[in-house]
C-alpha cells in the first residue's frame, strides 16, 4: 500500500492530488490532438474531462493491485498545472508497476516530465517496494521512449500491431527498470 504525504515537492514541481479546480488546465491538455496522438483515447470534450477529473481527485494512493495513483504536476514558480504522472500497480505478487505521464506541449523539453517521473519511480521502488516498473508507448512516440530511456529504463520488446487505436494497428514499445537497477546494484 502507498499513501504518500502530499504534496510531494521536487526542485521545481509539486506533485499533488487533482482538485476540481484543475478542470481548465486539464481540459487544455486533454483536448489537444498533438497530446493525444499516441494515447489510447481521442481528444476529450470538456464534459469528458470533467468526468475523468471527478475520478482523478480520489486516485492519489495505491491500496491494492489494479489501482492507479494519478498525481497532478504543478510548477512551483508559476502555480500552473502542466500535466500528470501515473503509477499503476499491475501485480502485488510479482511486485510490478507501470509508469505513465502526459504533459502540456508548452512545457516539453524543460525536464519537467523527467523530474516528476523520477519521483514516481522513487515512490514505486523505495516506498511501495516494487521489483519492476515498465513504461509502454506507441513506438512512434519517440519523445516518450527517449524520456523513459533517460530515466534508466531499457528497451525490452516491441509488440507488432499490438493495439488497434484510432483506426490503425500500432506497434507498442516496452521499456522497464528493475529495483536493483534503480539502486544502481549490478545484476
Amino acid at each position: 500500500m502507498l499513501r504518500p504525504s502530499l504534496p510531494i515537492e521536487t526542485d521545481r514541481l509539486l506533485l499533488r492530488a487533482h482538485t476540481p479546480d484543475d478542470l481548465d488546465a486539464l481540459y487544455d491538455i486533454r483536448s489537444r490532438p498533438d497530446v493525444v496522438r499516441y494515447l489510447m483515447f481521442d481528444v476529450r470534450t470538456r464534459e469528458q474531462v470533467r468526468e475523468s477529473l471527478a475520478d482523478r481527485v480520489n486516485q492519489w494512493c495505491l491500496e491494492k493491485e489494479g489501482d492507479a495513483m494519478v498525481l497532478a504536476v504543478q510548477r512551483k514558480d508559476t502555480g500552473e498545472l502542466i500535466g500528470d504522472v501515473v503509477l499503476f500497480w499491475r501485480s502485488e505478487t510479482s511486485k510490478r508497476g507501470e509508469l505513465g505521464f502526459v504533459f502540456h506541449p508548452d512545457h516539453h523539453g524543460k525536464g519537467f516530465a523527467a523530474e516528476a517521473a523520477r519521483e514516481v519511480l522513487r515512490l514505486a521502488f523505495e516506498e511501495l517496494g516494487l521489483h519492476r516498473v515498465e513504461g509502454r508507448c506507441d513506438i512512434r512516440n519517440t519523445a516518450s521512449s527517449r524520456l523513459l530511456e533517460r530515466l534508466g529504463m531499457r528497451r525490452e520488446a516491441v509488440f507488432k500491431e499490438y493495439e488497434f487505436v484510432k483506426g490503425e494497428w500500432c506497434d507498442e514499445l516496452i521499456l522497464a527498470m528493475l529495483d536493483r537497477e534503480w539502486k544502481g546494484t549490478p545484476a
